[in-house]
């Protein structure tokens, strides 16, 4: 499995289409196989959700996140979890653990870019 966590550093973003790029999970069970950064090739509407199901992702990880790009995820039957803080390892374990639940939220407000009021 692939997970993909939208990042700021070793954080968590507070928005899936603004941050700096993707830190990729690949898993077997409860293990840690590989983790690895690329940087978000850019926002543009419903190019994301491709790029990543192209690299393979099953799951998406974010602080914030709008409704198009949970539907077109959904749509490519890539798991979202939004309303998501903290650091990158801890996260992926709780998810591994089964230990993280999506808030559901959907980012409305783009005007600050990096920050979801949603």
């Amino acid at each position: 499995m692939k997970i993909a966590v939208a990042s700021e550093g070793n954080f968590v973003s507070g928005h899936f289409g603004h941050c700096q790029g993707f830190t990729i999970y690949e898993t077997e069970g409860n293990k840690l196989l590989k983790k690895e950064f690329i940087d978000n090739p850019g926002h543009r509407p419903g190019f994301l959700p491709n790029y990543l199901k192209e690299k393979g992702v099953n799951v998406i990880i974010s602080g914030g996140m709008g409704e198009t790009a949970q539907q077109l995820f959904a749509q490519n039957n890539i798991e979202v979890i939004v309303g998501v803080e903290g650091q990158l390892d801890e996260i992926v374990q709780q998810y591994l653990n089964n230990q993280l639940k999506t808030t559901n939220s959907v980012c409305r407000e783009h005007m600050h870019k990096g920050n979801c009021h949603g």
